[in-house]
């Protein structure tokens, strides 16, 4: 796999300026420099915010950054195809994150995009013409930006050359950095404040910024930062402060203002809002849809607007390619032409479709996910609306000598035929289940039940090599035709980054740290809005029928009636599973030690089907990630400087 790192270093006015998606959302010229001058026009502001947007893109789908926020969690370990940073991430013996080995290095760069929104604000009342919606656009993304940055490394600079918050246009490579308190209290609150204040509960543009989703990052900032005050871990800041706050508030205020401002987001939705079923809020085809609050956008209809190649893709920083580490190589199948097994070829190939895409086999879920977090899997609707578990046959859209073949033998010598499942993940295990592979050489080493054409692996079989794919965040194109389309090239869907159904976990984490509640709005009722929900079927996804079903009433009547945080970490989990939310959950909630210290998996040989149970190492100083080298090594700092710039865990 190729590795592609971005390196920003700080104090700099030079952005790169991309397209957006699509060019009836934005659609303004790129430009390399910004300056003071040019940001009192019209232009200028307008140029700005479309970089803005685009600058999500280069780490929300990027597969390393996405690696860096499930690796080493409960819902993701290393796999067997893996080029190290899930091994890095695992903090299970495999290798060690350091500031020239980390994945989430990307997320420095977002400084020249902080340096641009200040640019904008300092500067855009001089056009005459720009609204304060517009330089509230400006103001959620510093925020949003700051926030990302304080979640992942701890306290950073706000002074980037010019003095804090300030636009800078000099070439400074100093640099100090402010503590937690001050980047909360100084620019993520009063900018995502102002951002509640002025922006529009609908979007000026499709997928543009509004007060619902402003609302929803400071609802978790509120209580992001709530825990951080009350620490009940005792796990290390940096740099080292009190943990006290310089408004003379406690973390019960935060706690209770995460809990109105989201409650607050929920009363008065605009135009979002949960949809009926959990199916459709991750279905290719709706993508983009009212429950959706902010992403980073694709297209397929011009290589120029995607920013990324459509036809074939190297991991490219600016590329959707996150679901490509959740992919097992399924193309090793193999079925028989014969049933003397003497002439075999791949029935499931490579396809850019939602339950398939492209294999990378980098991050794998632990089989306690599918055990213990998708225990349920006749009532709730999010096991089967977020896996892909039965791999069905496609040769018929592979090569011309492929399509000759009306039908293959599969397992048990059985027929089958394009469309039918060539090998199914079952929902539960099964004892009968023959992993021995001694007639029917699926070559993947999967097993066989009599009576089935489909080859099968039990929950408890799932391994590093073989597991269920991550059918939510899988590719969907509309230009396949009757081939199997573009299956190398990144994802031109819409990478999600916020939904509506936060709030709901959101307001009852909040509610849980001792937030006043308001009648219905309980965490038990806030949490049953959503487990009502997933008890709804329309569709059975991986059987691909039809499924009118309402199981809401299980959902609650299983829902306990004491809410835990613990509690919503899972329910998060069957929520949200593989969106890139978990690593800054269990830091946030300081349980990742707890929930993540250890997990089962198989091994990574082809039919290793025997679980074993490994243990993590997770540290205290590991709830920071390490400053990149690239930034260090940009700084006009003494060696000691340097070292102590960095956090403790990787100087």
């Amino acid at each position: 796999m190729k590795r592609i790192h971005l390196k920003t270093f700080i104090g700099t006015a030079v952005l790169a300026l991309f397209m957006l998606a699509c060019t009836d959302i934005l659609d303004e010229q790129p430009r390399s420099i910004y300056t003071p001058e040019y940001f009192k026009t019209d232009k200028g502001v307008m140029g700005g915010l479309t970089g803005m947007y685009a600058h999500l893109r280069y780490f929300y789908g990027n597969g390393y950054y996405y690696e860096s926020c499930q690796a080493g969690t409960d819902e993701g370990t290393w796999g067997q195809n893996v080029n190290n940073d899930s091994k890095w991430l695992d903090n299970s013996g495999q290798g060690t994150l350091t500031s020239q080995q980390n994945p989430a290095a990307g997320v420095w760069g977002v400084f020249p995009n902080i340096n641009t929104a200040s640019g904008i604000i300092e500067n855009a009342t001089a056009v005459g013409t720009i609204s304060n919606a517009l330089i509230a656009e400006a103001r959620f993304f510093r925020a949003f930006d700051y926030f990302l940055l304080v979640q992942t490394f701890g306290g950073v600079p706000l002074d980037l050359g010019a003095g804090e918050l300030k636009f800078n246009t000099s070439t400074a490579r100093t640099s100090v950095r402010n503590t937690v308190p001050e980047v909360y209290t100084k620019a993520i609150f009063p900018d995502l404040l102002t951002a509640v204040n002025d922006l529009p509960a609908t979007g000026r543009v499709t997928g543009g910024v509004t007060k619902t989703v402003a609302r929803l990052y400071l609802a978790k900032a509120y209580l992001t930062y709530g825990w951080w005050l009350e620490n009940p871990n005792s796990i290390p800041t940096y740099p080292e402060c009190a943990r006290t706050d310089p408004d003379g508030h406690n973390a019960a205020w935060y706690y209770q203002q995460a809990y109105s401002v989201a409650t607050a987001a929920i009363d008065d939705p605009g135009p979002f809002g949960l949809l009926t079923y959990y199916y459709d809020v991750n279905l290719g085809s709706n993508d983009r849809n009212k429950e959706i609050l902010l992403y980073a956008d694709h297209t397929q209809a011009s290589e120029l607007y995607n920013a990324a190649s459509l036809t074939y893709s190297g991991g490219g920083s600016a590329d959707n390619f996150a679901s490509w580490m959740t992919t097992w190589n399924y193309t090793n199948i193999r079925s028989a032409i014969n049933t003397a097994w003497s002439t075999v070829l791949s029935s499931v190939q490579r396809e850019a479709s939602q339950p398939l895409g492209r294999p990378w086999t980098g991050t794998v879920p632990p089989i306690t996910i599918f055990t213990t977090t998708f225990a349920d899997k006749t009532n709730d609707s999010r096991y089967d609306g977020t896996f892909a578990t039965v791999y069905r046959g496609n040769w018929n859209l592979g090569s011309a000598s492929d399509k000759l073949n009306l039908f293959l033998y599969n397992a048990n010598n059985l027929q089958v035929y394009p469309g039918d499942p060539i090998l199914t993940f079952l929902d539960n295990d099964d004892p009968t289940i023959d992993y021995s592979n001694s007639v029917y050489k699926s070559n993947v080493g999967v097993g066989v039940l009599p009576g089935r054409a489909d080859f099968v692996v039990g929950p408890s079989g799932i391994s590093r090599y073989a597991y269920p794919g991550l059918w939510k965040i899988n590719p969907y194109r509309t230009d396949n035709g009757a081939s199997l389309g573009q299956p190398n090239a990144g994802s031109t869907r819409p990478f999600v980054i916020a939904k509506f159904s936060e709030l709901y976990f959101i307001a009852a984490e909040a509610a849980v740290k001792g937030a006043t509640t308001t009648a219905g709005k309980t965490a038990l009722d806030l949490i049953n809005v959503i487990r009502a929900r997933a008890g709804k079927w329309r569709w059975n996804n991986n059987g691909k029928i039809a499924k009118a079903e309402d199981n809401s009433a299980a959902m609650i009547a299983a829902t306990p009636a004491t809410i835990t945080i613990n509690y919503i970490l899972a329910e998060r989990s069957r929520e949200l599973f593989g969106e890139g939310y978990r690593w800054y959950d269990l830091v946030r909630t300081q349980k990742w030690a707890e929930l993540a210290g250890s997990y089962q998996i198989c091994g990574t040989a082809v039919g290793d089907h025997t679980p074993v149970t490994v243990t993590r190492t997770i540290g205290v100083n590991y709830y920071l990630r390490p400053i990149p080298q690239s930034q260090l090594d940009g700084m006009e700092m003494t060696a000691e400087e340097k070292a102590a710039y960095q956090n403790p865990a990787y100087r």
